[in-house]
């Protein structure tokens, strides 16, 4: 069985999904604006858990999954994010991994969901026999967007998702490259 692997960056500890950030989680995906470009609806409790539970056993099925993002000095939960492999019925996505993050909007603007995601994109390259990640992210959120670009995402589709309308993005890695 695979466990997440902890990663470090200059500002945050990217560690396995635990019980001890349930409140912050719950918390954070019932707030409307963190879910304003994932969905919309803030979700209840209980979708919450199913979905903190199903983050982190996909370490354990897939070999990849989600990280906690917290605050490398205080500890502090500040999001999640990873590697997905969902059953979205999307082709774009068939057979890679899907990129993914969320950081609580109290830590959105400060170049976090960057930091964590290279960190988590380059944890991949080195690990994993897979040539490429992709990600879906909403038309219009421009945020997510920047994130994408900054870490070397490229779009190469449009579609429409159970959220919208989403643009496909990918990344090749370096081991597929070379």
């Amino acid at each position: 069985m695979t466990v997440a692997p902890i990663l470090t960056t200059d500002r945050l500890i990217l560690r396995p999904i635990a019980l001890e950030d349930w409140e912050p989680y719950a918390a954070a995906w019932a707030d409307p604006a963190m879910v304003a470009f994932i969905g919309g609806i803030p979700r209840d409790r209980t979708t919450s858990w199913a979905k903190l539970l199903s983050a982190a056993g996909l370490w354990s099925l897939c070999g990849f999954g989600y990280w906690t993002f917290a605050c490398r000095e205080t500890g502090v939960w500040l999001g999640n994010g990873g590697l997905g492999r969902f059953e979205r019925g999307l082709k774009e996505l068939e057979g890679v991994p899907e990129a993914g993050w969320a950081l609580a909007p109290a830590a959105w603007g400060k170049g976090l969901a960057t930091e964590a995601m290279a960190a988590a994109l380059d944890w991949a390259d080195r690990t994993l026999d897979v040539p490429e990640v992709r990600c879906i992210i909403d038309t219009d959120n421009l945020a997510s967007r920047a994130v994408a670009r900054k870490i070397g995402f490229t779009q190469c589709a449009s579609t429409q998702d159970a959220i919208g309308p989403v643009d496909v993005f990918r990344k090749a890695f370096a081991r597929a490259i070379s």
